[in-house]
């Protein structure tokens, strides 16, 4: 028999059926292309620091972003393609890992159905 795990205290473990998910649809279309639903588990939350971690998946779409916010982004299903406001673009498949960092400007595109691991500081 295995032993039952627990999880040391500080760490989280981002495990997400321990979650109930926050489903959002984004629609404005100011910032996308289609209206997309999308869903995140925030694993962890610390509004002092200003920070937020979890999972999120979404549908594809195009989102027009202007951050002001550094993420860190971990892509486990699907594929992402960022272009800055200049044109310069780069695709990002499963195991790939990026920070879009504050300042960023330009296109958030979904090529497929995404899923990732994403920490933000704010």
């Amino acid at each position: 028999m295995l032993p039952v795990e627990t999880t040391p205290a500080f760490v989280t473990a981002f495990d997400a059926d321990t979650l109930v998910p926050q489903d959002t649809v984004v629609s404005d279309p100011a910032l996308v292309d289609k209206p997309y639903r999308a869903r995140s588990w925030r694993h962890f939350e610390n509004a002092e620091k200003r920070a937020l971690g979890g999972i999120w998946a979404a549908e594809p779409h195009l989102e027009r972003c202007d951050c002001n916010y550094d993420e860190l982004c971990h892509i486990l299903e699907g594929r992402v393609r960022l272009t800055d406001r200049d044109g310069t673009a780069r695709v990002f498949g499963p195991g790939d890992s990026f920070v879009v960092a504050a300042g960023f400007k330009g296109t958030w595109e979904n090529l497929t159905p995404v899923r990732k691991v994403f920490f933000i500081l704010s």
